[in-house]
């Protein structure tokens, strides 16, 4: 009989045990799909403010040799992601395809030269806004005064770009709040249940003299590793996410360098070790302060 209760109580122990690893996984698997979308959305948002393309027109007495030199000046600045000289057929070409009215137009100008040479060039992701475009226009009329004679961008397109990666940003921001809260509160609750069974052991090991330091290193060591254990489930259950949109869903494609693979996963690591060991440290706190009877 008694080794029946004895096999009865640690398969409890194990189902408890289990129980509460699933159910912290499962959180920090949420947790982990708004940061994996974080670092997502980042990359499409440099993407975005680097597609934006500004042009660079020069004086009528400079020839494709001097806007050339410039072009490789401009190349060695560390606020472009691109920078490309424009000959005037290649500006033929692209405004030719604009609407219907350019082809009429070249049409007209047949074998002429409509268009002089310019070169186009993308910003760097952290230049692409009014503040940082008024930096490199400045900048440029600066270093060359005489050459260029104008820098055009379209300040209404950079600006719905950067309005609308903010309205992103927080609504990103408050879903990641409220599943943070969540979170605390659904871990804190399944440590304190899972606790909550091994009360009177932890009042016993009390009644006999062990020290409050001697009763919660066992819990809180086992705290830690069940919370280890979650993240590293949960950073599982994102990979096999990542591998089926990868390759099922072809129109969208989760491309996380290794670096951001590496935060989330210690970030889901810190987050259910730390979380864990501060919900049990409570827990335990709250039972080695009460009375026996409280305990019923």
């Amino acid at each position: 009989m008694s080794q029946q209760n004895s096999k009865t109580g640690k398969k409890g122990l194990r189902t408890s045990v289990v129980s509460t690893v699933i159910g912290i996984s499962l959180v920090l698997f949420l947790i982990g799909l708004v940061g994996a979308g974080m670092f997502f959305f980042q990359t499409i948002e440099q993407k975005a403010k680097e597609s934006v393309q500004a042009d660079l027109f020069f004086g009528a007495t400079y020839n494709a040799a001097d806007i050339k030199q410039v072009e490789q000046e401009l190349k060695g600045w560390d606020c472009f992601s691109e920078v490309t000289y424009v000959s005037p057929e290649r500006a033929l070409e692209e405004f030719q395809g604009t609407d219907q009215e350019s082809t009429e137009l070249v049409a007209i100008y047949e074998g002429e030269d409509i268009l002089p040479p310019t070169i186009s060039f993308r910003p760097e992701a952290s230049y692409a806004n009014r503040s940082g475009m008024n930096k490199i226009k400045n900048r440029i009329l600066k270093a060359f005064p005489d050459m260029v004679t104008e820098v055009n961008y379209d300040a209404a397109t950079l600006s719905e770009v950067n309005l609308g990666f903010k309205q992103i940003v927080f609504v990103i921001l408050a879903l990641a709040a409220l599943l943070i809260v969540i979170a605390v509160a659904m871990i804190n609750n399944t440590i304190r249940l899972s606790l909550y069974s091994k009360r009177f052991t932890i009042k016993t090991m009390q009644l006999v003299g062990a020290t409050s330091g001697f009763i919660r290193r066992p819990f809180v060591r086992q705290a830690v590793m069940q919370g280890l254990l979650s993240g590293v489930i949960a950073m599982a259950l994102l990979m096999l996410v990542f591998f089926g949109v990868n390759n099922i869903l072809y129109i969208i494609q989760i491309d996380l360098t290794y670096i951001e693979l590496g935060m989330l996963f210690a970030g889901l690591l810190i987050f259910g070790a730390l979380l864990t060991l501060i919900s049990t440290w409570f827990a335990l706190n709250k039972y080695l302060r009460m009375k026996l009877d409280d305990l019923y």
